[in-house]
Protein backbone atom coordinates (compact mmCIF):
# COMPACT_ATOMS: atom_id res chain seq x y z
CA UNK A 1 0.00 0.00 0.00
CA UNK A 2 1.42 3.49 -0.74
CA UNK A 3 1.92 5.75 1.88
CA UNK A 4 -0.33 8.86 1.02
CA UNK A 5 -3.21 5.81 1.00
CA UNK A 6 -2.01 4.67 3.68
CA UNK A 7 -1.76 7.91 5.41
CA UNK A 8 -5.14 8.64 3.97
CA UNK A 9 -7.04 5.55 5.42
CA UNK A 10 -5.63 6.44 8.86
CA UNK A 11 -6.83 9.97 8.75
CA UNK A 12 -10.45 8.72 7.63
CA UNK A 13 -10.54 6.42 10.76
CA UNK A 14 -9.72 9.01 13.73
CA UNK A 15 -12.46 11.55 12.00
CA UNK A 16 -14.79 8.53 11.59
CA UNK A 17 -14.14 7.52 14.39
CA UNK A 18 -14.88 11.44 15.74
CA UNK A 19 -18.01 11.72 13.68
CA UNK A 20 -19.76 8.09 15.08
CA UNK A 21 -18.78 9.62 18.59
CA UNK A 22 -20.86 12.60 18.14
CA UNK A 23 -23.70 10.92 16.76
CA UNK A 24 -23.92 8.70 19.27
CA UNK A 25 -23.50 11.73 21.75
CA UNK A 26 -27.06 13.45 20.14
CA UNK A 27 -28.16 14.00 23.74
CA UNK A 28 -25.32 15.07 25.31
CA UNK A 29 -24.71 18.80 25.46
CA UNK A 30 -22.75 20.35 22.72
CA UNK A 31 -19.42 21.45 24.73
CA UNK A 32 -18.67 17.75 24.76
CA UNK A 33 -19.46 16.83 21.50
CA UNK A 34 -17.00 19.94 20.42
CA UNK A 35 -14.57 18.19 22.59
CA UNK A 36 -14.77 15.17 20.23
CA UNK A 37 -14.34 17.08 16.96
CA UNK A 38 -11.73 18.97 18.47
CA UNK A 39 -9.91 15.77 19.30
CA UNK A 40 -10.94 14.33 16.13
CA UNK A 41 -8.97 17.07 14.37
CA UNK A 42 -5.65 16.87 16.70
CA UNK A 43 -5.66 13.10 15.94
CA UNK A 44 -6.27 13.51 12.30
CA UNK A 45 -2.73 16.11 12.53
CA UNK A 46 -1.02 13.57 14.89
CA UNK A 47 -2.06 10.04 12.87
CA UNK A 48 0.72 10.58 10.08
CA UNK A 49 3.09 11.65 12.37
CA UNK A 50 2.99 8.60 15.09
CA UNK A 51 2.81 6.28 12.39
CA UNK A 52 6.18 7.32 11.50
CA UNK A 53 7.73 6.32 14.95
CA UNK A 54 5.39 4.29 16.30
CA UNK A 55 6.67 0.35 16.53
CA UNK A 56 4.50 -1.88 13.72
CA UNK A 57 1.93 -4.31 14.50
CA UNK A 58 0.17 -6.65 12.78
CA UNK A 59 -2.97 -8.42 13.42
CA UNK A 60 -1.25 -11.84 11.47
CA UNK A 61 2.52 -12.95 10.23
CA UNK A 62 3.07 -11.76 7.20
CA UNK A 63 3.74 -14.34 4.65
CA UNK A 64 6.87 -14.63 3.02
CA UNK A 65 6.40 -14.21 -0.91
CA UNK A 66 9.01 -16.89 -2.98
CA UNK A 67 12.09 -15.45 -4.16
CA UNK A 68 12.03 -15.13 -8.18
CA UNK A 69 14.19 -17.52 -10.46
CA UNK A 70 16.56 -16.75 -12.76
CA UNK A 71 18.34 -14.10 -13.40
CA UNK A 72 17.82 -10.79 -11.23
CA UNK A 73 16.12 -7.70 -12.92
CA UNK A 74 18.05 -4.19 -12.98
CA UNK A 75 16.73 -1.27 -12.45
CA UNK A 76 17.72 2.22 -13.94
CA UNK A 77 19.80 3.00 -10.79
CA UNK A 78 23.40 3.79 -11.59
CA UNK A 79 26.70 5.40 -10.26
CA UNK A 80 28.05 8.11 -12.23
CA UNK A 81 30.94 10.36 -10.93
CA UNK A 82 29.19 12.75 -9.90
CA UNK A 83 27.28 10.61 -7.30
CA UNK A 84 24.61 8.08 -7.15
CA UNK A 85 21.55 8.60 -9.67
CA UNK A 86 17.97 7.84 -9.36
CA UNK A 87 16.07 7.27 -12.52
CA UNK A 88 12.84 5.25 -12.48
CA UNK A 89 9.00 5.53 -13.72
CA UNK A 90 7.32 8.25 -12.16
CA UNK A 91 4.08 6.90 -10.48
CA UNK A 92 0.39 8.61 -9.45
CA UNK A 93 2.38 9.00 -6.15
CA UNK A 94 5.12 11.45 -7.76
CA UNK A 95 2.08 13.53 -8.96
CA UNK A 96 -0.28 13.66 -6.10
CA UNK A 97 2.69 14.52 -3.76
CA UNK A 98 3.57 17.50 -5.29
CA UNK A 99 -0.02 18.56 -5.82
CA UNK A 100 -0.94 17.80 -2.17
CA UNK A 101 2.36 19.46 -0.94
CA UNK A 102 1.14 22.93 -3.21
CA UNK A 103 -2.09 22.82 -1.76
CA UNK A 104 -0.99 22.58 1.83
CA UNK A 105 1.58 25.32 0.84
CA UNK A 106 -1.21 28.12 -0.12
CA UNK A 107 -3.57 27.17 1.88
CA UNK A 108 -1.25 27.70 4.79
CA UNK A 109 0.12 30.90 2.97
CA UNK A 110 -4.52 32.28 2.95
CA UNK A 111 -4.33 31.36 6.64
CA UNK A 112 -1.45 33.80 7.54
CA UNK A 113 -2.49 36.11 5.50
CA UNK A 114 -5.88 36.58 6.79
CA UNK A 115 -3.87 36.24 10.61
CA UNK A 116 -2.18 39.05 9.64
CA UNK A 117 -5.17 41.07 8.24
CA UNK A 118 -6.89 40.44 11.56
CA UNK A 119 -4.06 41.88 13.38
CA UNK A 120 -4.43 45.27 11.25
CA UNK A 121 -7.78 45.79 11.80
CA UNK A 122 -7.54 45.15 15.28
CA UNK A 123 -4.68 47.50 14.98
CA UNK A 124 -6.81 50.26 13.15
CA UNK A 125 -10.02 49.89 16.03
CA UNK A 126 -10.70 52.01 18.36
CA UNK A 127 -11.43 51.06 22.58
CA UNK A 128 -14.25 51.57 24.27
CA UNK A 129 -16.11 52.25 27.55
CA UNK A 130 -19.00 52.91 29.48
CA UNK A 131 -21.11 50.42 30.41
CA UNK A 132 -19.07 47.74 28.01
CA UNK A 133 -15.96 48.16 30.83
CA UNK A 134 -18.24 47.41 33.56
CA UNK A 135 -19.92 44.31 32.38
CA UNK A 136 -16.68 43.02 31.38
CA UNK A 137 -15.64 43.33 34.52
CA UNK A 138 -18.79 41.82 36.01
CA UNK A 139 -18.49 39.07 33.50
CA UNK A 140 -15.41 37.44 33.08
CA UNK A 141 -14.98 36.21 36.67
CA UNK A 142 -18.20 34.25 36.45
CA UNK A 143 -16.70 32.60 33.34
CA UNK A 144 -13.37 31.89 34.93
CA UNK A 145 -11.35 34.34 32.91
CA UNK A 146 -8.67 35.69 35.09
CA UNK A 147 -7.16 37.30 31.43
CA UNK A 148 -7.01 40.88 29.91
CA UNK A 149 -9.80 41.20 27.51
CA UNK A 150 -9.44 43.52 25.16
CA UNK A 151 -12.85 45.67 23.99
CA UNK A 152 -12.64 47.14 20.83
CA UNK A 153 -14.72 48.83 17.61
CA UNK A 154 -13.35 48.51 14.49
CA UNK A 155 -15.70 49.30 10.79
CA UNK A 156 -14.47 45.67 9.72
CA UNK A 157 -16.87 43.78 10.95
CA UNK A 158 -20.66 43.67 11.31
CA UNK A 159 -20.97 41.20 13.87
CA UNK A 160 -19.30 40.58 17.64
CA UNK A 161 -16.45 38.24 16.47
CA UNK A 162 -13.33 37.28 18.84
CA UNK A 163 -9.65 36.03 18.45
CA UNK A 164 -6.61 35.48 20.41
CA UNK A 165 -5.65 33.05 23.09
CA UNK A 166 -2.63 34.80 25.68
CA UNK A 167 -4.08 38.51 25.25
CA UNK A 168 -7.92 37.79 23.63
CA UNK A 169 -9.44 40.61 21.58
CA UNK A 170 -13.07 41.47 21.01
CA UNK A 171 -14.34 42.99 17.93
CA UNK A 172 -17.36 44.90 18.30
CA UNK A 173 -19.31 46.94 15.36
CA UNK A 174 -19.79 50.27 14.41
CA UNK A 175 -22.23 51.69 16.60
CA UNK A 176 -21.88 49.10 19.76
CA UNK A 177 -21.50 51.96 22.08
CA UNK A 178 -24.98 53.03 21.67
CA UNK A 179 -26.18 49.36 22.40
CA UNK A 180 -28.46 49.23 25.82
CA UNK A 181 -26.79 46.84 28.47
CA UNK A 182 -29.31 44.23 28.22
CA UNK A 183 -28.03 43.26 24.67
CA UNK A 184 -24.38 44.04 25.10
CA UNK A 185 -24.75 41.87 27.93
CA UNK A 186 -25.95 39.05 25.38
CA UNK A 187 -22.98 39.84 23.23
CA UNK A 188 -20.28 40.26 25.92
CA UNK A 189 -21.17 36.69 27.50
CA UNK A 190 -21.48 34.76 24.07
CA UNK A 191 -18.13 36.04 23.44
CA UNK A 192 -16.34 35.59 26.80
CA UNK A 193 -17.83 31.90 26.78
CA UNK A 194 -15.93 31.36 23.43
CA UNK A 195 -12.36 32.78 25.12
CA UNK A 196 -13.32 30.74 28.47
CA UNK A 197 -13.69 27.59 26.57
CA UNK A 198 -10.47 28.06 24.19
CA UNK A 199 -12.47 28.11 21.21
CA UNK A 200 -9.87 30.23 18.88
CA UNK A 201 -7.23 27.69 19.14
CA UNK A 202 -9.40 24.72 18.14
CA UNK A 203 -10.34 27.11 15.54
CA UNK A 204 -6.97 27.46 14.45
CA UNK A 205 -6.67 23.83 14.81
CA UNK A 206 -8.93 23.27 11.88
CA UNK A 207 -7.74 25.40 9.79
CA UNK A 208 -4.48 23.94 10.16
CA UNK A 209 -5.90 20.13 9.66
CA UNK A 210 -7.98 21.60 6.35
CA UNK A 211 -4.46 23.13 5.24
CA UNK A 212 -2.82 19.51 5.80
CA UNK A 213 -5.35 17.93 4.42
CA UNK A 214 -7.53 19.64 2.01
CA UNK A 215 -7.82 17.24 -0.54
CA UNK A 216 -9.72 15.30 2.56
CA UNK A 217 -13.83 16.07 2.20
CA UNK A 218 -14.36 14.70 6.03
CA UNK A 219 -12.04 17.45 7.52
CA UNK A 220 -13.93 19.79 6.12
CA UNK A 221 -17.11 18.22 7.57
CA UNK A 222 -15.45 18.07 11.00
CA UNK A 223 -14.20 20.96 11.17
CA UNK A 224 -17.49 22.89 10.04
CA UNK A 225 -19.30 20.90 12.39
CA UNK A 226 -16.75 22.03 15.08
CA UNK A 227 -17.82 25.74 14.44
CA UNK A 228 -21.33 24.77 15.16
CA UNK A 229 -20.96 22.70 18.50
CA UNK A 230 -18.56 25.93 19.62
CA UNK A 231 -21.34 28.24 18.57
CA UNK A 232 -24.13 25.76 20.86
CA UNK A 233 -21.63 25.55 23.74
CA UNK A 234 -21.42 29.20 24.02
CA UNK A 235 -25.23 29.75 23.41
CA UNK A 236 -25.70 27.42 26.77
CA UNK A 237 -23.00 29.14 28.70
CA UNK A 238 -24.98 32.57 27.55
CA UNK A 239 -28.78 30.80 28.91
CA UNK A 240 -26.70 29.52 31.85
CA UNK A 241 -26.40 33.07 32.95
CA UNK A 242 -30.29 33.74 33.38
CA UNK A 243 -31.14 34.87 29.61
CA UNK A 244 -34.16 34.32 28.55
CA UNK A 245 -33.67 32.23 25.58
CA UNK A 246 -36.24 34.35 23.40
CA UNK A 247 -34.75 37.04 24.10
CA UNK A 248 -31.46 35.61 22.95
CA UNK A 249 -32.70 34.43 19.86
CA UNK A 250 -34.29 37.08 18.72
CA UNK A 251 -30.67 39.06 19.62
CA UNK A 252 -29.02 36.52 17.05
CA UNK A 253 -31.51 36.78 14.18
CA UNK A 254 -30.90 40.60 14.37
CA UNK A 255 -27.15 40.28 14.41
CA UNK A 256 -27.45 37.76 11.74
CA UNK A 257 -28.92 40.40 9.49
CA UNK A 258 -26.23 42.10 9.59
CA UNK A 259 -23.24 39.68 8.76
CA UNK A 260 -21.29 39.64 5.80
CA UNK A 261 -17.99 38.64 6.76
CA UNK A 262 -16.29 41.38 6.14
CA UNK A 263 -13.15 40.17 8.32
CA UNK A 264 -11.75 37.24 7.49
CA UNK A 265 -13.67 34.26 9.28
CA UNK A 266 -10.79 31.71 10.01
CA UNK A 267 -9.53 34.24 11.87
CA UNK A 268 -11.99 34.95 14.65
CA UNK A 269 -15.16 33.04 15.76
CA UNK A 270 -18.15 34.89 14.68
CA UNK A 271 -20.51 35.11 17.18
CA UNK A 272 -24.55 35.55 14.54
CA UNK A 273 -23.46 33.26 11.09
CA UNK A 274 -26.66 32.60 9.21
CA UNK A 275 -25.63 28.97 7.98
CA UNK A 276 -25.89 28.03 11.79
CA UNK A 277 -28.18 30.52 13.09
CA UNK A 278 -31.21 27.88 12.50
CA UNK A 279 -30.00 24.90 14.04
CA UNK A 280 -28.91 27.37 17.51
CA UNK A 281 -32.21 28.56 17.48
CA UNK A 282 -33.72 25.36 17.74
CA UNK A 283 -31.51 24.25 19.99
CA UNK A 284 -32.22 27.50 22.25
CA UNK A 285 -35.67 26.93 22.26
CA UNK A 286 -35.26 22.93 23.31
CA UNK A 287 -36.09 22.46 27.16
CA UNK A 288 -35.01 19.19 26.91
CA UNK A 289 -31.40 19.58 25.30
CA UNK A 290 -28.74 18.95 27.92
CA UNK A 291 -26.50 22.45 28.77
CA UNK A 292 -23.65 21.27 30.89
CA UNK A 293 -20.50 22.83 30.20
CA UNK A 294 -17.25 20.58 29.07
CA UNK A 295 -15.47 19.88 32.84
CA UNK A 296 -12.27 18.82 33.50
CA UNK A 297 -13.20 15.49 34.19
CA UNK A 298 -14.58 14.88 30.29
CA UNK A 299 -11.66 16.82 29.18
CA UNK A 300 -9.39 14.67 30.21
CA UNK A 301 -11.59 11.45 29.23
CA UNK A 302 -11.39 12.89 25.86
CA UNK A 303 -7.77 13.12 25.79
CA UNK A 304 -7.00 9.66 27.01
CA UNK A 305 -9.64 8.34 24.84
CA UNK A 306 -7.88 9.98 21.72
CA UNK A 307 -4.44 8.63 22.97
CA UNK A 308 -5.98 4.94 22.98
CA UNK A 309 -7.28 5.15 19.65
CA UNK A 310 -4.29 6.93 17.77
CA UNK A 311 -1.40 4.65 19.60
CA UNK A 312 -3.47 1.24 17.85
CA UNK A 313 -4.54 3.13 14.41
CA UNK A 314 -0.62 4.42 14.34
CA UNK A 315 0.89 1.16 15.14
CA UNK A 316 -1.30 -1.12 12.77
CA UNK A 317 -0.10 -2.15 9.53
CA UNK A 318 -2.26 -3.91 7.18
CA UNK A 319 -0.85 -7.15 5.44
CA UNK A 320 -1.18 -5.44 1.94
CA UNK A 321 0.71 -1.83 3.42
CA UNK A 322 4.42 -1.73 3.10
CA UNK A 323 5.00 -5.37 4.94
CA UNK A 324 8.87 -6.19 4.87
CA UNK A 325 9.63 -8.26 2.41
CA UNK A 326 12.99 -10.65 0.60
CA UNK A 327 15.46 -8.59 -1.33
CA UNK A 328 17.65 -9.99 -3.54
CA UNK A 329 20.58 -8.87 -5.10
CA UNK A 330 22.70 -10.89 -7.58
CA UNK A 331 26.35 -9.81 -8.44
CA UNK A 332 28.19 -10.85 -11.82
CA UNK A 333 31.99 -9.81 -12.99
CA UNK A 334 31.93 -8.11 -16.50
CA UNK A 335 32.03 -11.13 -18.57
CA UNK A 336 28.65 -11.67 -17.11
CA UNK A 337 29.54 -14.60 -14.77
CA UNK A 338 28.35 -14.95 -10.95
CA UNK A 339 30.38 -13.70 -7.85
CA UNK A 340 30.04 -15.47 -4.74
CA UNK A 341 32.27 -14.65 -1.84
CA UNK A 342 30.69 -10.62 -2.12
CA UNK A 343 30.44 -8.57 0.87
CA UNK A 344 27.52 -6.73 0.84
CA UNK A 345 26.19 -4.06 3.29
CA UNK A 346 22.44 -2.59 3.12
CA UNK A 347 21.87 0.09 5.16
CA UNK A 348 18.93 2.46 5.58
CA UNK A 349 18.53 5.31 8.21
CA UNK A 350 15.65 3.61 10.45
CA UNK A 351 17.38 -0.43 10.85
CA UNK A 352 20.66 0.86 10.70
CA UNK A 353 23.01 -1.35 8.54
CA UNK A 354 23.09 -5.16 7.54
CA UNK A 355 25.62 -7.37 5.74
CA UNK A 356 25.78 -10.52 4.06
CA UNK A 357 27.60 -12.27 1.42
CA UNK A 358 27.01 -13.65 -2.37
CA UNK A 359 26.29 -17.63 -2.38
CA UNK A 360 27.72 -19.40 -5.43
CA UNK A 361 24.91 -18.61 -7.46
CA UNK A 362 26.21 -14.95 -7.14
CA UNK A 363 22.63 -13.81 -4.68
CA UNK A 364 22.68 -12.41 -1.84
CA UNK A 365 19.03 -12.51 0.17
CA UNK A 366 17.70 -9.76 2.78
CA UNK A 367 14.91 -10.63 4.76
CA UNK A 368 12.32 -8.35 6.01
CA UNK A 369 13.09 -5.48 4.03
CA UNK A 370 10.54 -2.84 4.02
CA UNK A 371 9.94 -0.11 1.47
CA UNK A 372 12.23 3.31 1.64
CA UNK A 373 15.90 4.29 0.76
CA UNK A 374 18.69 2.42 0.92
CA UNK A 375 22.12 2.39 0.51
CA UNK A 376 24.36 -0.71 -0.23
CA UNK A 377 28.42 -1.62 -0.65
CA UNK A 378 29.62 -4.48 -2.49
CA UNK A 379 33.17 -5.76 -1.98
CA UNK A 380 35.76 -8.54 -3.61
CA UNK A 381 39.17 -8.72 -3.61
CA UNK A 382 40.48 -7.62 -6.73
CA UNK A 383 37.54 -5.93 -8.08
CA UNK A 384 36.42 -1.81 -7.38
CA UNK A 385 34.36 -1.82 -4.20
CA UNK A 386 30.49 -0.28 -5.02
CA UNK A 387 29.14 2.33 -3.16
CA UNK A 388 25.50 3.27 -3.93
CA UNK A 389 22.23 4.48 -2.99
CA UNK A 390 18.44 3.76 -4.09
CA UNK A 391 14.64 3.16 -3.35
CA UNK A 392 12.68 0.39 -2.68
CA UNK A 393 9.45 1.24 -3.66
CA UNK A 394 6.12 -0.87 -2.25
CA UNK A 395 5.17 -3.77 -4.17
CA UNK A 396 8.58 -3.72 -6.31
CA UNK A 397 12.01 -2.96 -6.75
CA UNK A 398 13.09 -6.22 -4.98
CA UNK A 399 15.67 -7.55 -6.84
CA UNK A 400 18.96 -5.73 -8.08
CA UNK A 401 21.60 -6.63 -10.64
CA UNK A 402 25.68 -5.30 -9.88
CA UNK A 403 28.32 -5.73 -12.19
CA UNK A 404 31.64 -5.29 -10.10
CA UNK A 405 34.32 -3.69 -12.23
CA UNK A 406 38.19 -5.37 -12.30
CA UNK A 407 39.81 -3.29 -9.94
CA UNK A 408 43.26 -0.79 -10.75
CA UNK A 409 46.53 -2.08 -9.72
CA UNK A 410 49.16 0.68 -8.21
CA UNK A 411 52.56 0.17 -7.48
CA UNK A 412 55.18 2.93 -6.36
CA UNK A 413 58.70 2.35 -7.22
CA UNK A 414 61.10 4.28 -6.12
CA UNK A 415 65.18 5.24 -7.62
CA UNK A 416 67.57 6.75 -5.45
CA UNK A 417 70.89 7.98 -6.84
CA UNK A 418 73.23 9.96 -5.68
CA UNK A 419 72.94 14.14 -6.19
CA UNK A 420 76.02 15.76 -8.68
CA UNK A 421 77.46 18.69 -7.98
CA UNK A 422 75.86 21.73 -9.55
CA UNK A 423 77.66 23.25 -11.71
CA UNK A 424 77.54 26.97 -13.13
CA UNK A 425 77.15 27.11 -17.35
CA UNK A 426 79.55 27.69 -19.48
CA UNK A 427 79.49 30.75 -21.07
CA UNK A 428 79.33 29.29 -24.40
CA UNK A 429 76.49 26.76 -23.20
CA UNK A 430 73.31 26.78 -25.45
CA UNK A 431 70.29 27.44 -23.30
CA UNK A 432 67.55 24.89 -24.80
CA UNK A 433 63.85 27.38 -25.99
CA UNK A 434 61.09 26.51 -23.52
CA UNK A 435 58.27 24.16 -25.14
CA UNK A 436 54.88 25.88 -25.10
CA UNK A 437 52.40 23.95 -26.07
CA UNK A 438 48.70 23.20 -25.85
CA UNK A 439 47.37 22.92 -29.57
CA UNK A 440 44.77 20.13 -29.64
CA UNK A 441 43.57 18.61 -32.60
CA UNK A 442 40.26 16.26 -31.72
CA UNK A 443 39.76 13.22 -32.80
CA UNK A 444 37.17 12.51 -35.60
CA UNK A 445 35.14 9.03 -35.57
CA UNK A 446 35.95 6.87 -38.82
CA UNK A 447 34.37 3.91 -37.99
CA UNK A 448 30.96 3.46 -36.29
CA UNK A 449 29.53 0.32 -35.12
CA UNK A 450 25.58 0.29 -33.83
CA UNK A 451 25.15 -1.88 -30.64
CA UNK A 452 22.93 -4.45 -30.74
CA UNK A 453 19.42 -5.00 -28.46
CA UNK A 454 20.36 -8.04 -26.40
CA UNK A 455 17.57 -10.32 -27.28
CA UNK A 456 16.85 -11.69 -23.43
CA UNK A 457 16.71 -8.20 -22.72
CA UNK A 458 14.04 -7.01 -25.70
CA UNK A 459 12.17 -10.19 -24.42
CA UNK A 460 11.51 -9.31 -21.30
CA UNK A 461 10.86 -5.69 -21.94
CA UNK A 462 13.42 -3.98 -20.06
CA UNK A 463 15.58 -0.77 -21.22
CA UNK A 464 18.65 0.60 -19.99
CA UNK A 465 21.81 3.48 -20.11
CA UNK A 466 24.86 2.19 -20.00
CA UNK A 467 27.49 4.55 -19.56
CA UNK A 468 31.14 3.42 -20.42
CA UNK A 469 34.72 5.18 -20.73
CA UNK A 470 36.43 4.03 -23.59
CA UNK A 471 40.38 5.05 -24.01
CA UNK A 472 41.28 5.84 -27.45
CA UNK A 473 44.67 4.86 -28.56
CA UNK A 474 47.21 6.65 -30.46
CA UNK A 475 46.21 5.23 -33.55
CA UNK A 476 42.97 6.38 -33.00
CA UNK A 477 41.28 2.44 -32.41
CA UNK A 478 39.83 1.82 -29.21
CA UNK A 479 42.35 0.34 -26.90
CA UNK A 480 39.99 -0.52 -23.88
CA UNK A 481 36.40 0.31 -22.40
CA UNK A 482 34.87 -0.07 -19.31
CA UNK A 483 31.04 0.32 -17.80
CA UNK A 484 30.80 3.23 -15.10
CA UNK A 485 27.65 2.21 -13.57
CA UNK A 486 27.47 -1.05 -11.24
CA UNK A 487 23.90 -1.58 -11.69
CA UNK A 488 23.47 -2.49 -15.36
CA UNK A 489 22.60 -6.08 -16.80
CA UNK A 490 25.46 -7.89 -18.33
CA UNK A 491 24.26 -8.05 -21.65
CA UNK A 492 23.57 -4.62 -21.71
CA UNK A 493 27.07 -4.03 -20.67
CA UNK A 494 28.82 -6.39 -22.70
CA UNK A 495 26.59 -5.57 -25.94
CA UNK A 496 27.49 -1.49 -25.58
CA UNK A 497 31.03 -2.38 -24.52
CA UNK A 498 31.39 -4.40 -28.10
CA UNK A 499 29.87 -2.04 -29.96
CA UNK A 500 32.38 0.90 -28.95
CA UNK A 501 35.69 -1.06 -29.13
CA UNK A 502 34.97 -1.62 -32.36
CA UNK A 503 34.80 1.92 -33.19
CA UNK A 504 37.81 3.81 -35.29
CA UNK A 505 38.65 7.87 -34.88
CA UNK A 506 41.37 9.77 -36.58
CA UNK A 507 44.27 10.20 -34.00
CA UNK A 508 44.04 12.87 -31.24
CA UNK A 509 47.11 15.47 -31.97
CA UNK A 510 48.61 17.59 -28.94
CA UNK A 511 51.45 19.77 -30.57
CA UNK A 512 51.50 17.93 -33.56
CA UNK A 513 52.21 14.95 -31.74
CA UNK A 514 49.62 11.85 -31.59
CA UNK A 515 48.44 11.27 -27.41
CA UNK A 516 46.06 8.94 -26.07
CA UNK A 517 42.39 10.50 -24.79
CA UNK A 518 40.00 9.11 -22.43
CA UNK A 519 36.26 9.88 -23.87
CA UNK A 520 33.07 9.17 -22.18
CA UNK A 521 30.24 7.28 -23.76
CA UNK A 522 26.33 6.84 -22.94
CA UNK A 523 24.86 3.80 -25.12
CA UNK A 524 20.74 4.46 -24.70
CA UNK A 525 18.80 1.34 -24.80
CA UNK A 526 15.19 1.89 -25.40
CA UNK A 527 11.80 -0.10 -26.53
CA UNK A 528 9.33 1.46 -28.61
CA UNK A 529 5.63 0.68 -28.87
Amino acid sequence: MSPLLDLALRVTAVLLLALSATAVMRRHSAARRHAVLAAGLAGALLVGPLSWIAPAWTPLPAPKKPLPDGPSVPIDVGVTADGPLTASAAGWEDVLLPAWLVGSTLLGVWLLVRLARIRRHTRAATGISGHWTELLRAESPLLGIDRRVELRVSPHVTSPATWGWRSPVILLPDGAETWEPARARMVLRHELAHIARGDWPVLLLGELAVAAYWWHPMVWLVRARARKESECACDDLVLAGGISATDYGTELVRLARRHVHPAPRASVVAMAHPSSLERRVTAMLDATRTRHPLTRRAAVTCGVVLAAALLPMSAFRLLAQDTPESFVVQVFDPSGAVLPGVAIVLGDARQGSRSTTTEGSGRAVFDGVAPGEYTISATLPGFRTLNGSFTIRAGRDRQRSITLQVGEITETVSVSARRPRSAAPSAGAVVEPLRVGGNIKVPRKLTHVAPEYPSAMRDAGLDAVVPIEALIGRDGTVASTRVLSAYVHPEFARAAANAVSQWVFSPTLLNGEAVEVRMNVSVRFSLED
